[in-house]
Order: structure tokens, then C-alpha cells, then sequence
């Protein structure tokens, strides 16, 4: 029910909530907007092996691994001040990658976007928390701002597509430049001030800890969903995961910790983390299958996948709000219960996908979105509404590490029983004729059988190639069941643990300056 001791928001909260859309877009962008531009990178900075992966991944391992920090250094300077400091920063490290003349030069760059966005995504969700007091208009908020995230990262390649059409590579970044200066010129005059009135002192011992924790155990997981499983990446999670427990024991032995602990007080905000991250889970596991089978079942072009991955978001963009609505009208946690039914429905569909089934992938990926994002938006709105407001930065960056983790999570094992499968399928069935030096590579990957089907004479290429994309989509179709066992469960939960949830648990609002 909506709070009616609450100010509702007017013309000028909302006008601010599009404005804070804009970073939100533009972080979530950043995440898919390489896929072009790497082939023109390539040519221009003659990056090594090394040096691309990391151009690739340092966004997001700097994104992930300084989120908590943020949300929690928000609330103590203000999460606007954050917002305008991670926006500066986000701007001029646009340009520096736009301009970048060497590959070290680019990682830098990189970095130092990941950074910026990492002071953006709290600070937006947070502001949307405190701007927003009355539980139906937040609800619909936040619905928008989970449909906008989802948009921004399949809009991302295809805009990196259209830009490298006309522009040079460099163009892909400078379009934040122009949305960064709106927001530094609109969000002082339209967004008030928000943060904690009394929040202690900064524990920096905390954030090497945090940092400590977060980073291996997603690297780890990226690189198993890259590579397979090496006893090194295990190591590497393993040390992650023992960082964290002591970061875990400081948070609860500090009255000024870096996570609050009223924030675990009910049972809602951590069964949301924890739900939140198998959404995030499947989102980004069943994404790993699904821009491959567009590329290499099918072999579309990347500009060709790149579009018509876009065509499951017109389904996805109306969900959220959707979702909202119907969750003002019911229980929350049977709706969110729902949405984990139907993204199990999109993984079954999944499951039916043969070698040549466009319809039926772009069905099981627009199902598997509208019931992701109906989970996340109502789940974040839950999450946060159960949280102190003055406490909304450390709420937010916690959603969005658990958003990481789960992502990271559902490629490396997603991704490993795939694999698996591909391997197995493989051992006895790669076609006579194959030089030996070559069989390996096909039954490594199926990038790797298609480069060698390139080169044998054509029927034996296509034979290859025939027999590696009915391994693929069988590893993708098992795959697929076993993530809808999961989401099987996870609806079970929800139904269970968030039942009778209540809308917001009544702590004090953050302190309010006035800056107009």
C-alpha cells in the first residue's frame, strides 16, 4: 500500500529522475560498446593478446570492485556530490579513451571509466530512493531504472555499430561526453543533496578489503567462463572469498563499518541481494549462449546479431513498469515469484532451439528479459524501501555487487556445462579427414572449429562446422534446463521468503540539504 503520510513527487523530481537516467544509460553502455570498435583498435594501437583483454575487462573488474566504497562513501559526503564527482570523472576519461594513442594508454583510460562508474550506479539508485517517499511513485521509478539498465547494455553495441559506420573508433566514447555535461549542469539545479546525518568515520582499512574480496572471485569466474577450469582461477576465488570473510568480520565488529548492519536487520534486504544475484545469474548467463548462437550457429554478422539481439528489448523495456503496477496492486513476492516462472519459460524455450531457430531463441531470450526484469525491479524496490534512507548508498552498491557476482557467476558455470557438453559431444563425432594438429582446436571451442572449417575443402568444412554448432546448441539446450531448475527454486523462495514483505520498514529519511 502506499505510504500516505509520504510527499508525493512532482513535475520537478521526475524531470530530475530522466536526468539520472542519462549516467545510468551511459554506464550500462560502456559495458557492450567495444564490441565493434576492437577490430579498428586493433589496427590503430596493435594491442598484444594480453592488452585486449584487458581493454575489454577493466571496466567492469573496476566497476565491481570499488561499488561498495561508493555506495558507502555517498552517504557520508552526499550522493549528489558523488554523482557530480563520478560524472566529471566519467567525462574526462571518455576523452582520454576516445584520444588514446597506445594501448597502456586506453587500459588507463578504461580504468578510469570503471571508476567513474562506479560512483554513478549507487548514487543514481540512491537518489531515486530518497526522491521518491511515496511507495507507489518509487516502485514505478525503479521499474524505469531497471528497464533503462537493460536497454543501455543491448544499445550499447548497436551504437558502437553505428558510430564506427561513420566516425572513427575513438567516437564511441565521446558520446557520454555531451550526456556528462547535461548532467553536470541539470543535476545541481533539479536533484537536492542527500546523505547520512550522522555516518561515522571512513573505514579505509575497509576498502582494500572490500576491493580484496570482490575482484578476484569475479576475475576468477570470468576467466573460467573464458578458458574452462584451471586450478589457478579456483586459487584465485578461493583467496577472494577468504578476503571477504574478514572484510565480513570487520563490518560486524565496527560501529562505523562500511555496511551498516541495519541494513540485514529484516529479512528482505539480504534474501533480495541473494535473489537479485541469481536474476543476475541467468541474465547474463543465458546472454553467453545466445550472442554466440546469433554469430556462430547462425553466422550473422556482428552488426546483423547485434541488431536483432535488440529486438528481445522492445518486450523487455515494457516489463518492468508492468511489473510495478501489478505489484502495487499483490503480494510482491508472488509477482517476483511469477517473473522467476517466466524466465524458467524462456530457458525451456531454450531448451527447444535447434540449429537454425531464430524465432525460437529471440522468444526464449525476450521471456527469460521481461521475467529477469520484473524480478530486479521489484526486488530493488523491496531492497531499498526496506533499508534506512540514510543508508541508501550502501543499499544500492550492495544490489549492484550482487548483480556482479551473479552475472560473473552465471557465464563461468552456465558457460562451463556448455563447454562441457560441446567437448563431449565432440570426442567421437569430429568428421574423418581433420588434420590431426587441428582436431583439438575444433573440439576446443566453436570459434575455433569454425576458423578451421574455413580452411578445409568445402564439403568437409561444412561438415565440421555442421557437427560444431549441434554440439554447441546441445551444450546451450542443457544448459538452459539446468538454469531453469534454478529459477524453479528461486521462485520457491521468493514466494517464501518475501511473502507479506512490507513496503518500507519506516527508518528515518536521510538528511535533506538544501541546495536550491
Amino acid at each position: 500500500m502506499t505510504n500516505s503520510t509520504a510527499l508525493r513527487a512532482g513535475r520537478r523530481e521526475w524531470t530530475a529522475f530522466v536526468v539520472l537516467l542519462l549516467p545510468l544509460l551511459l554506464v550500462s553502455m560502456d559495458v557492450s560498446v567495444l564490441y565493434f570498435a576492437i577490430p579498428a583498435i586493433s589496427r590503430e594501437l596493435d594491442p598484444s593478446s594480453t592488452q585486449q583483454l584487458w581493454i575489454f575487462d577493466i571496466y567492469a573488474f573496476a566497476l565491481a570492485g570499488l561499488l561498495i566504497t561508493m555506495g558507502s562513501l555517498g552517504d557520508r559526503i552526499g550522493r549528489r556530490r558523488l554523482l557530480l564527482i563520478g560524472a566529471t570523472a566519467f567525462g574526462i576519461a571518455s576523452v582520454g579513451a576516445a584520444y588514446a594513442q597506445s594501448a597502456e594508454m586506453l587500459i588507463g583510460a578504461r580504468a578510469l571509466l570503471g571508476i567513474g562508474g562506479a560512483t554513478l550506479m549507487p548514487s543514481t539508485m540512491a537518489l531515486v530512493r530518497n526522491m521518491f517517499t511515496d511507495d507507489k511513485q518509487r516502485s514505478q521509478a525503479i521499474g524505469i531504472w531497471s528497464g533503462a539498465m537493460a536497454a543501455g547494455i543491448a544499445l550499447g553495441s548497436v551504437m558502437s555499430g553505428v558510430m564506427l559506420n561513420h566516425f572513427w573508433w575513438g567516437s564511441v566514447f565521446l558520446i557520454n561526453v555531451p550526456a556528462m555535461l547535461l548532467l553536470l549542469i541539470l543535476v545541481p539545479v533539479l536533484v537536492p543533496e542527500f546523505k547520512d546525518p550522522a555516518p561515522g568515520r571512513f573505514d579505509l582499512v575497509s576498502v582494500p578489503l572490500s576491493m580484496g574480496a570482490v575482484l578476484p572471485v569475479v576475475y576468477g569466474l570470468k576467466e573460467m567462463a573464458a578458458e574452462g577450469f584451471s586450478l589457478a582461477m579456483a586459487l584465485c576465488i578461493a583467496a577472494g572469498l577468504a578476503v571477504g570473510a574478514l572484510f565480513v568480520r570487520r563490518q560486524r565488529s565496527r560501529t562505523d563499518a562500511m555496511i551498516s548492519r541495519e541494513l540485514f536487520r529484516g529479512r528482505v534486504f539480504g534474501s533480495g541481494i541473494a535473489l537479485n544475484t541469481i536474476a543476475a545469474f541467468a541474465m547474463l548467463g543465458s546472454a553467453y549462449f545466445t550472442t554466440q548462437y546469433l554469430q556462430s550457429v547462425l553466422g550473422m554478422g556482428t552488426m546483423e546479431a547485434a541488431l536483432w539481439s535488440l529486438a528481445p528489448s522492445l518486450a523487455v523495456g515494457a516489463a518492468a513498469p508492468t511489473a510495478t503496477a501489478v505489484g502495487q496492486k499483490t503480494d510482491r513476492a508472488y509477482v517476483i515469484a511469477a517473473g522467476f516462472l517466466i524466465a524458467a519459460v524462456g530457458f525451456a524455450l531454450l531448451t527447444l532451439t535447434g540449429t537454425d531457430s531464430l524465432r525460437m531463441l529471440l522468444a526464449g531470450a525476450a521471456v527469460i528479459g521481461c521475467g529477469i526484469v520484473t524480478v530486479m525491479a521489484l526486488i530493488s524496490d523491496l531492497a531499498l524501501a526496506s533499508a534506512p534512507a540514510e543508508k541508501a548508498g550502501s543499499a544500492a552498491s550492495l544490489l549492484e555487487t550482487g548483480q556482479e557476482f551473479g552475472g560473473a557467476l552465471g557465464m563461468a558455470v552456465l558457460g562451463s556445462i556448455g563447454t562441457a557438453v560441446y567437448r563431449a559431444d565432440l570426442t567421437d563425432s569430429v568428421p574423418r579427414g581433420v588434420p590431426a594438429e587441428a582436431v583439438g582446436t575444433v573440439r576446443e571451442t566453436l570459434g575455433g572449429a569454425a576458423a578451421v572449417a574455413g580452411q578445409l575443402p568445402d564439403r568437409l568444412g561444412d561438415s565440421v562446422l555442421g557437427a560444431a554448432r549441434e554440439a554447441f546448441t546441445h551444450g546451450m539446450q542443457l544448459a538452459a534446463a539446468d538454469a531453469g531448475v534454478l529459477l524453479l527454486a528461486a521462485a520457491v523462495l521468493a514466494a517464501a521468503l518475501l511473502r507479506q514483505a512490507p513496503a518500507a520498514e519506516g527508518a528515518p529519511d536521510a538528511e535533506l540539504v538544501d541546495a536550491h
